[in-house]
């Protein structure tokens, strides 16, 4: 998921140049979850690297008719219907092609190999945590990176 965030960052980055924070809505899957050691790292990692505040929103379990992607999976489904999706090539394509409410669908393959069960340790964990700000209220639901600053 950071890999995608950080696709579509540095190919709009010129359109977003004044851009000092995003804040991003998350579906709370277990792959990006306030939980995942591993996706908060990056993410950090990310803040970092691009100097951006970023903050992370989470819709609340079993709420996904908030949430506009699923939506707009909903749309994209109903388009592919009929479709024989033999290819990821075909299966871009129709994804590139697709508008939902005016707006233009990017779709792009990442390719890599992701490894499973990579854990941080104690140490780096208590770290991590030290670089999130974590709503008092709400502390797995939103949380704020703040890019490190070196003096």
């Amino acid at each position: 998921m950071v890999d995608g965030i950080e696709l579509w960052w540095r190919e709009n980055r010129v359109r977003l140049a004044g851009i000092k924070r995003l804040v991003i809505n998350m579906d709370n899957g277990p792959e990006c979850s306030g939980h995942r050691s591993q996706f908060l790292w990056r993410m950090v990692n990310f803040s970092d690297r691009e100097n951006l505040d970023v903050r992370l929103i989470y819709y609340p379990p079993y709420h996904s008719k908030y949430n506009g992607i699923e939506r707009y999976w909903g749309g994209l489904e109903r388009s592919w219907n009929g479709y024989l999706l033999d290819s990821v090539e075909g299966v871009l394509m129709r994804a590139r092609d697709f508008a939902w409410r005016a707006s233009q669908t990017t779709a792009s393959l990442l390719k890599g190999a992701y490894l499973k069960g990579v854990k941080l340790c104690a140490k780096e964990k208590k770290a991590l945590e030290a670089r999130l700000q974590r709503s008092e209220t709400l502390p797995w639901w939103d949380i704020t990176i703040k890019p490190s600053t070196v003096y």
